[in-house]
């Protein structure tokens, strides 16, 4: 068998220095931005029991999910998503709180996504959730939210992506579709020639209107002149009801971010079952694909067994904002690197405490000459070491 003990798993990878420095700094802006706007820290265990994500009302493809077992045998996965356990604090320990709750989140989400897709498995995730909010306002303050994340990163062109679950939820229903992941994943590829196929069943039929009518969402993107092409191709009294809080949804998102950054996707699906209303994903110019993901999910917290309140959330992927946007943040390098000779370990170690207490930044030298001092402190742009030899201190410019 082929050793794995050099490499790390697929989808994974060690991160170095100037690249911890970048997701620390990306976490640390929308940290402080969330703050910032009142929203509460909280973190959920990367261990979940596997119930949490997958019944009849929340779904995850068991694929996707890292999974094992505990002392008892029962199943386990790693946190695959951020929102459903936020779900389930919600339903739990914070069910007797003032509504609306505002909470934030910094940690990693685990996926097993198909080898050479060029996705990591291990994402580091910063986002929100309001639940218990009123519909129109916290929707809007989450878009609002999501825009202030791509422009404080200063992209050339970011844009957001605005679309309405509904829409598709309320078709497949009417045309008795169960099993709706084949033609989910048609949609969100608008792959229109083989989603006709799926569809040719109903040529013929009363529900051919339906049929038509899904097969046209994928072709309804661009501009906000798809909300107007839509109300003439959609002949269902729902549907049209959520068009207009759909367009209305638009046009006030419009006076918050430019028009001209915000794209009409009605055929916008996502893979988590659970979104009821808009969803919406967010895009910078330096990276291929959404760096924000989101939307509203109204029935999450019931299905807990909690009392049922509406929701919006959205996460940011960090690693891909900081791969990006390219921080330029240098590693913090020592203003002081201290030698000690094998008689003055001590002193050297205390000397070094003194000048971090005072401010400074020093790095203790564990090598055994100073001519390796000299020559480390030019390699790593030390600019003065401070030499303990003997009973004498020597401070040298390098």
């Amino acid at each position: 068998m082929k050793s794995c003990d050099l490499i790390t798993p697929e989808g994974t990878r060690d991160l170095l220095f100037e690249e911890c420095s970048a997701i620390k700094s990306a976490e640390d802006k929308l940290r402080g931005l969330f703050m910032s706007y009142g929203y509460s820290e909280v973190i959920t265990p990367a261990l979940e029991f596997y119930d949490v994500f997958n019944n009849k009302t929340r779904s995850f493809r068991q694929e996707s999910m890292y999974k094992l077992t505990d002392e008892k045998g029962r199943l386990m996965v790693l946190r695959p998503d951020s929102t459903l356990p936020i779900a389930r604090i919600a339903a739990t320990r914070l069910k007797d709180s003032v509504l609306p709750l505002k909470l934030f989140y910094c940690q990693n989400i685990y996926r097993s996504n198909p080898k050479m897709a060029g996705r990591d498995d291990e994402i580091r995730q910063s986002g929100i959730e309001i639940i218990g909010g009123e519909k129109r306002r916290s929707d809007l303050e989450a878009l609002a939210l999501a825009a202030r994340v791509l422009d404080s990163f200063n992209s050339k062109t970011a844009r957001l992506e605005l679309g309405n679950n509904s829409f598709y939820k309320r078709l497949i229903r009417i045309l008795g579709i169960e099993d709706d992941e084949n033609v989910r994943t048609l949609i969100k590829n608008k792959n229109t020639p083989e989603l006709k196929k799926a569809l040719s069943v109903y040529e013929g039929t009363e529900l051919k209107g339906a049929a038509d009518m899904l097969l046209c969402l994928p072709t309804l993107f661009g501009s906000g002149e798809v909300l107007d092409k839509a109300k003439e191709l959609f002949s269902y009294d729902e549907l049209l009801g959520d068009l207009a809080e759909f367009r209305q949804t638009y046009e006030q998102l419009c006076r918050i971010a430019s028009r001209d950054r915000i794209t009409v996707d009605l055929g916008l699906v996502s893979k988590a079952d659970y979104y009821t209303g808009i969803i919406f994903r967010g895009y910078i110019e330096e990276y291929g694909q959404a760096v924000i993901s989101g939307g509203r999910y109204d029935t999450l917290i019931d299905s807990f067994g909690g009392k049922a309140a509406a929701a919006v959330g959205f996460a940011a992927n960090i690693n891909a904002i900081a791969d990006a946007v390219h921080f330029t943040e240098e590693i913090t390098k020592p203003e002081v690197l201290i030698f000690a000779d094998e008689d003055s370990l001590i002193e050297g170690i205390l000397h070094c405490a003194e000048l971090t207490d005072k401010g400074l930044t020093a790095e203790y030298y564990d090598g055994q000459t100073l001519s390796g001092a000299k020559d480390y402190a030019a390699v790593r742009g030390i600019k003065r070491i401070d030499a303990f030899i003997g009973t004498n201190i020597e401070h040298i410019d390098v």
